[in-house]
């Protein structure tokens, strides 16, 4: 049986947005002010950028795991959440 990377197993997960409700809200101010950003290496599905000194989110892939809010030096700086029933990440491998 062949191995997968990181990669192709995140590719068989399915993800639904909620178009109402974020899951993760950043406070953009807050972040600015951090230098370390952890959260730009910590994430396992690599959501979250940095550009031009803003740091951004991308909501579609999301695996709900929480490091980014364990991780955070200011964790008031991420509102995070579970997304409503029916919404979010479902998990297909396995």
């Amino acid at each position: 049986m062949k191995r997968l990377s990181a990669e192709e197993l995140l590719a068989l997960n399915k993800y639904i947005l909620d178009p109402e409700d974020k899951s993760i809200v950043l406070n953009k101010e807050i972040c600015r002010g951090c230098s370390a950003k952890p959260c730009t290496f910590a994430c396992p599905a690599g959501l979250y950028t940095v550009k031009d000194g803003e740091i951004g989110f991308d909501h579609a892939g999301c695996l709900e795991c929480g490091t980014c809010r364990v991780i955070c030096l200011h964790p008031e700086a991420i509102n995070w959440q579970y997304p409503r029933g029916g919404f979010g990440i479902s998990y297909r491998y396995g």
